[in-house]
């Protein structure tokens, strides 16, 4: 059995489920890779067989989606270029994680393609939405990446198709701890932004990770780093919480690590919007705007924050089942 895994590079979620994904498929099948996206900072382990431009989004130093930039990064010349050189007729099926060219590839030649990001479990009208819906946001979602089967992931089962998070194995190996400081993840702002806002609460030392430096640096209570998998992990296991963007994987794993969660949802990004809905029904903390009040926000939920609790985690073997079974069950109907 051969399976083309499509795994799209922008951001940390897709990278990660495919650190997990992956060693399982290649247990049972030959299974090769293609990644596509231009703004990714982090490397797929293993052999890598196909890269293509594919789409990624671009964000202002503010936390924003910065439309215009995105547009004009697009390259759809490039794109049919790369759909139509994909030689996906020589595998049974696709497995996609919210990757444009194996997904189209595998719908121009006819062959199963079985989603299995997050972005899937959208297909169910249970999954938590934002209080202002966007037919065009639901509309991307479901169609950027158009797949036949889907086995997606959130936080808890709101639906049949639906998994819980999956947890890589560097996560499960930590033993949670705190030394008191705060770890922050949010690639979409500038650091230097970041440093002016978390300097005024003074008493507290936060960790940024950033993707826009190559070295340390530190001013007065404020750590800079560039984000490294170890470095990060190790503030990550020691910090008393975490601040991030709303992304799934990283609020997932605080959860999973018992780790207190505030969370600000990239502006002008859906999923993140709705990803914050589902939180606040768990009583996380969301913050929508950086603004003169944030550092007065930070203190009260160092001394306030619950923590969050996910109800369970993805089997990486029952998983994997499914993922078969929904390829080699459309493969037969399409036969």
């Amino acid at each position: 059995m051969r399976i083309l895994y499509g795994v799209q590079g922008t951001g940390h979620g897709h990278i990660s489920r495919a650190r997990v994904v992956l060693p399982k498929l290649r247990e049972v099948a030959d299974v090769d890779v293609l990644i596509s996206g231009y703004n990714f900072h982090m490397d797929l382990d293993g052999s890598v067989a196909y890269k293509a431009r594919g789409i990624s989004l671009t964000y202002d130093s503010k936390g924003s989606v910065d439309l215009f930039e995105t547009a004009k990064n697009l390259n759809p010349v490039k794109l049919i270029q790369d759909i139509q050189s994909v030689p996906v007729r020589e595998y049974d099926f696709v497995v996609n994680d919210f990757e444009p060219v194996t997904a189209w590839a595998a719908q121009a030649a006819g062959k199963p393609c079985v989603g299995i990001s997050h972005q899937a479990s959208f297909l169910s009208a249970n999954v938590p939405r934002p209080k202002r819906k966007s037919l065009v946001a639901e509309g991307v979602m479901r169609h950027f990446a158009p797949i036949t089967d889907a086995v997606g992931s959130h936080y808890k089962r709101y639906d049949h198709f639906i998994e819980p998070p999956i947890i890589r194995k560097q996560i499960k190996e930590l033993n949670p701890y705190s030394e008191g400081h705060v770890t922050v993840y949010l690639p979409a702002f500038d650091h230097e932004v970041l440093v002016t806002h978390f300097a005024k609460v003074n008493d507290i030392e936060f960790h940024i990770f950033t993707p826009g430096i190559s070295s340390a640096y530190q001013k007065d209570n404020v750590w800079v780093r560039p984000v490294g998998k170890d470095t990060f992990l190790e503030s990550f296991e020691s910090c008393e919480g975490i601040i991030s963007s709303t992304g799934f994987e990283t609020t997932s794993e605080a959860m999973y690590l018992g780790k207190k969660l505030l969370t600000i949802p990239i502006k002008n990004q859906y999923e993140q919007l709705s990803n914050a809905a589902a939180l606040e029904e768990f009583g996380g903390r969301i913050v929508y705007d950086v603004d003169k009040n944030f550092p007065k926000t930070i203190r009260d939920w160092i001394k306030n924050g619950t923590v969050l609790s996910l109800p369970e985690i993805s089997d990486e073997d029952d998983l994997t089942s499914k993922i078969i079974t929904a390829g080699i069950g459309k493969q037969a109907a399409v036969a």
